[in-house]
């Protein structure tokens, strides 16, 4: 063991000091990638550990929770058949309800004194303030993040509130962020409006209970008016509606631990190469190729543990600047307000994948000099055999290539959901591995552009063809920073302008009038009762038309059920087939969006059966239709049986027609003044637009992160840049002492930098292209939507942005090569 320790520090480590300016770029990228892995990671989490948290927090001993199918709830004359299903212990009832919106959005917990039984995060404070809160009226506990203080009074709902207590600090971090308040159940549901109504009751098992036996039997208990599962559910819902979010932006990080390798396998072969005089004298006094070896690989798993780490903390504060980039109508689907947390596999993950990276990179690096005769090992690089690629090398990549090119095509035109999504990652290795089988013609590419710059251009092309691996690892860096760019940032644009075709008829309704925010699924809370009779009443107004939204439990999963006056043609969703209205109007039937006929395995013409708070409702698919659902599918029904079935009497939003000659404006400033301030009222231009911001807010993130791969190929060409004028200082040197001027090596340089950045750029931007197409494909599965490919005009410019990044990572090299100083070159041993 002593040995090993001894030749790691020696000729290892050493190295690695020695070299600090190669040590300090490789790092530097392992961190980037470390960092957006870790981001990515904590911002999915956040999401799904912040549902999970609060669900822990409230949930306390419960084994099981009954959950209202929307957040109607369920009538709480269910309970007792609950309470009195054998294996049940205790059933908690309770009420959860969302009040507010944005910063001001807490949540409300009604529950009764049997929530003594959960032992939960609120058991002590309700049991110690139990009193106050019977005696004072309308009394309330508040967490500290609401800033009030005992005996202050605040408007809750649709009463006046009066704070009993304040929750402690340690209680209240698990419950929502503090931004929480807790009172009886009966109160609750007054402020709420909702009398005898209830959302959940939590299962505490009687002693020896069989869970599945007990599951079955309040499953049959409740008939279908509610939700039985475990606990997690709302986790695992919580973890679908951000699922779109973390695939697009953990691709995106991949790509850059892909760059990250190739600058690893760089640098490694700059260091093998550097190393061959005492290889070589190692392998001629006895040692052993596997030793080496494994020291190598040792080497490159220290730089990828050390980069990892280092870039773990920069990921934590990058994704906590990025979570309040998520776009809202995904916050709002999710029941719990979002804290940002790192959740405990990311940074084991994002160091895991950084030492996988530089591993394998580093292994494929070793077999150029590792596997010589110690004669060969002296042999400078570019003209040992290692160098150069067998023919069956080149064979078996090109099947491998096109085998992962033709899986790609294959498993993106396969409608597997977001599955499909795993198009774009083949794709990008299949690009990989058929570029690798054509390294001979892109060495030679960068030697013929290099050779357009003159003498300079000359000696640049010759220092190319001397290390083919090299070049070719170089120029993928810059392939795949370009391809990136081009493909994601392409299909990105295209997903926002298919997903916006989805909510085009918004755009002809004259204004728009809801509770929640423009960018944002008007899912509730319900209108006022008196909103319709009164924007009716205003002049200038032609017709309101109601429709609402909710958020619904479907299988194991969630949908967004949309009423819509059917009888009046009021659905303003142009996919929607006309004549199907007469039947969704007689509650014949509903139309679903693609995902959601998918998970449940139906087509149109079968038969779906919907829980509802009512009972089961078995209806007829009439229709399956694309619809862009990043957050959930969509499931559209005449509005009047959403309100009886669902017991969501109202409306969450309403159109208003302006009758013909009135002035628009004026209709609008007139009903703005007639409702309460925060009742918002909009275009629907200004709708469309909302969420189609929205949408772009979404793709921002993704994109962010495509341009630090740019910046992360930058590196890595200024990296392989500079370790190859480190390694020709003695002919550089000589060069110099020859009269050769310093403008000339400068050119040099930056001829190789051209040839290769120009070679990697065209392939990089015929590759985008190519995975744009299959993105836009995939992402029309996962999102539902039928896909609009337009490679635009654009790509030339996200191309030429990329290219010019990655070029001025050559002008730090060139500056090294032309200002070396002769004797120092010449002294090089």
């Amino acid at each position: 063991m002593s040995a090993v320790w001894d030749r790691l520090r020696l000729f290892n480590i050493g190295e690695l000091l020695t070299h600090r300016g190669r040590t300090v770029m490789s790092l530097a990228v392992m961190s980037v990638s470390a960092a957006l892995l870790v981001a990515v990671l904590s911002i999915s989490g956040s999401v799904t550990g912040s549902v999970d948290k609060l669900t822990r927090a409230l949930g306390g001993a419960a084994v099981l929770e009954i959950s209202g199918i929307t957040d109607a709830g369920f009538d709480q004359q269910l309970l007792p058949r609950i309470s009195a299903t054998p294996g049940v212990g205790t059933a908690v009832p309770m009420l959860r309800a969302q009040v507010g919106a944005g910063e001001e959005r807490l949540m409300l917990i009604g529950a009764d004194q049997t929530i003594a039984a959960l032992g939960n995060r609120l058991t002590g404070p309700m049991a110690g303030q139990a009193l106050k809160l019977a005696t004072v009226r309308n009394g309330v506990l508040v967490g500290p993040a609401l800033g009030h203080k005992e005996g202050d009074t605040f408007r809750l709902g649709s009463e006046t509130v009066t704070v009993a207590g304040v929750l402690d600090e340690e209680s209240a971090k698990q419950l929502n962020g503090g931004h929480i308040v807790a009172t009886q159940l009966s109160l609750a549901q007054k402020l709420t409006g909702r009398p005898g109504r209830l959302d959940s009751v939590q299962i505490v098992a009687a002693p020896g209970a069989d869970i599945a036996t007990l599951r079955e039997a309040l499953t049959a208990a409740v008939g279908g008016r509610a939700v039985v599962a475990d606990p997690s559910l709302r986790t695992a819902q919580a973890g679908g509606a951000i699922q779109i979010v973390r695939y697009s932006t953990l691709m995106s990080s991949l790509a850059a631990l892909i760059v990250s390798a190739f600058l690893i396998y760089n640098a490694m072969s700059m260091a093998v190469a550097q190393r061959r005089p005492m290889l070589s004298l190692l392998r001629a006094i006895g040692g052993k190729r596997g030793p080496m070896v494994r020291d190598l690989l040792v080497e490159a798993a220290l730089l990828g543990v050390l980069g990892g780490a280092l870039g773990a903390g920069i990921g934590i504060l990058m994704g906590r600047i990025s979570i309040d980039r998520v776009p809202a109508g995904i916050v709002q689907s999710v029941e719990a307000r979002t804290e940002y947390m790192v959740p405990g596999y990311a940074i084991p993950i994002a160091v895991a994948a950084c030492v996988l990276a530089s591993v394998i990179a580093a292994a494929i690096a070793a077999r150029q000099v590792y596997k010589v005769e110690p004669i060969e090992a002296l042999v400078p690089v570019g003209v040992a055999q290692t160098d150069n690629t067998s023919r069956a090398l080149r064979i078996a990549a090109i099947v491998l290539g096109l085998g992962l090119a033709g899986g790609a095509i294959a498993l993106a035109k396969a409608d597997l959901g977001r599955l499909s999504l795993g198009a774009i990652s083949l794709s990008y290795a299949g690009a990989v591995v058929l570029c690798f089988a054509a390294t001979g013609p892109i060495v030679r590419a960068a030697a013929a552009i290099a050779r357009r710059f003159g003498a300079p251009g000359a000696l640049g092309a010759t220092t190319l063809e001397r290390a083919p691996r090299r070049v070719w690892a170089t120029a993928m860096t810059v392939m795949i920073g370009v391809a990136a760019t081009v493909a994601m940032g392409g299909a990105s644009r295209d997903m926002v302008d298919s997903a916006s075709k989805t909510f085009e008829e918004l755009g002809r309704i004259d204004l728009n009038v809801s509770v929640t925010a423009a960018e944002q699924f008007p899912t509730g809370p319900l209108l006022p009762a008196d909103v319709k009779e009164t924007i009716a009443g205003i002049p200038g107004v032609a017709d309101v038309s109601p429709a609402q939204m909710a958020f619904a439990t479907l299988g194991s999963g969630r949908v967004m059920l949309q009423g819509f006056r059917t009888e009046e043609d009021d659905i303003n969703i142009a996919a929607v087939d006309r004549t199907l209205l007469p039947r969704l109007a007689s509650g014949e039937g509903v139309i679903v969006s693609r995902d959601v006929a998918r998970e449940l395995g139906v087509t149109a013409g079968a038969q779906v059966t919907l829980p509802t708070p009512t009972g089961d409702h078995t209806v007829r698919v009439l229709q399956v239709i694309p619809y862009f659902t990043a957050v959930a599918g969509v499931v559209i029904m005449d509005i009047e049986h959403l309100r009886t079935w669902y017991e969501r009497p109202g409306e969450t939003i309403l159109g208003v027609d302006v009758a013909d000659g009135a002035d628009p404006a004026a209709v609008q400033s007139a009903i703005r003044a007639a409702l309460p301030p925060d009742i918002r009222v909009a275009t629907g231009q200004q709708q469309v637009e909302a969420i189609s911001g929205s949408l772009r807010q979404g793709t921002a993130l993704s994109a962010a992160i495509l341009w630090i791969v740019v910046l992360v190929a930058t590196v890595a060409l200024l990296n392989t840049l500079m370790l190859s004028v480190l390694e020709r200082r003695r002919e550089l040197g000589v060069l110099r002492a020859m009269g050769t001027n310093r403008r000339f090596l400068l050119r040099s340089v930056l001829a190789e930098a051209v040839g290769i950045g120009f070679t990697g750029a065209a392939i990089g931007l015929a590759v985008g292209v190519g995975i744009q197409y299959l993105a836009i494909i995939a992402i029309g599965h996962a999102m539902t939507i039928d896909p609009i490919y337009d490679p635009s005009i654009l790509i030339l410019v996200y191309g030429a942005g990329a290219l010019g990044l990655a070029l001025l990572g050559s002008i730090p090299p060139a500056l090294r090569a032309a200002r070396m100083p002769i004797v120092q070159a010449l002294a090089v041993d």
